[in-house]
């Protein structure tokens, strides 16, 4: 070879190497973009993720429109809000009132073991029954269980008290009260599952559609807002004539038959 035509080829060599680098320098380049625009996209997708989190925590829940909406008292009720729930017979001179949280295990616990003795005196016309609920456990304990169970219970009081006295038993009952940090009364389905037991509100449609659509959430609401006023600390809590009714130790809630049995006399002959 000569040596011209060694320095042509070197030349021709070092120009395909030139090209190379080049076309190698714009592909790169095309990959970073690639790359950037990627980063861009995810890091826009992350903000947005972010900004729609911010903007549904501060949305309204459920119980928030709740409190919004229309007030719908139950029938069988009286006052501000339909928030007094007294029922018995007219000759009855005295009124028993009951504060109890439907997710309770200690009113559950009453019911089981003194709510018969409780309904016994009620049918004889010993004493009227009020009724005040509380929510107070739905936020301790986190959950929904409570409202929803009590709007439950205001579907069951526009049927007749005779209908809500059964339901109030029912869910308190050792077969379908759940652990209070169970939160099962949130679902509708088993609240209904539940009142299916009830003779009155056994396939009730005008009951279950309360129940499914929340017609007394509102007043569930303003109910727990009595109770929350009331200045009672705990459930359950029985008063009779503004006093606590109270165990033989004088601190607790009578919890045995005996012990109801003697408070109540005692409260009644005052």
């Amino acid at each position: 070879m000569s040596k011209r035509n060694s320095a042509a080829a070197k030349t021709a060599a070092r120009e395909r190497l030139r090209v190379e680098r080049e076309r190698e320098a714009k592909r790169a380049k095309v990959r970073r973009q690639v790359i950037v625009a990627c980063s861009a996209v995810g890091v826009l997708a992350v903000a947005g993720g972010i900004g729609y989190a911010v903007v549904q925590a501060n949305q309204p829940d459920y119980w928030d429109k709740a409190a919004d909406a229309k007030l719908v008292a139950p029938a069988n009720t009286s006052g501000k809000n339909g928030t007094t729930v007294t029922m018995g017979k007219a000759s009855a001179k005295k009124t028993l009132v009951m504060y109890e949280d439907p997710r309770c295990p200690i009113c559950a616990q009453f019911e089981q073991t003194v709510g018969a003795t409780v309904k016994s005196d009620y049918d004889a016309g010993k004493f009227k029954i009020q009724f005040v609920g509380a929510t107070f456990l739905d936020r301790s304990l986190t959950g929904e269980g409570s409202k929803n169970a009590l709007s439950a219970l205001g579907a069951a009081l526009n049927v007749s008290p005779e209908a809500f006295l059964e339901y109030k038993t029912a869910l308190y009952s050792a077969k379908y009260h759940p652990e209070e940090t169970d939160d099962k009364f949130k679902d509708d389905s088993y609240l209904i599952k539940v009142a299916d037991t009830v003779a009155a509100l056994k396939g009730n449609a005008k009951f279950q559609s309360a129940v499914k659509d929340g017609t007394y959430d509102k007043w569930a609401l303003e109910m727990s807002k009595t109770f929350d006023k009331s200045g009672v600390s705990g459930t359950p809590t029985l008063k009779m004539d503004g006093k606590t009714l109270t165990d033989s130790g004088g601190k607790n809630a009578p919890m045995t038959v005996a012990d109801f049995t003697t408070a109540i006399d005692a409260a009644l002959k005052a």
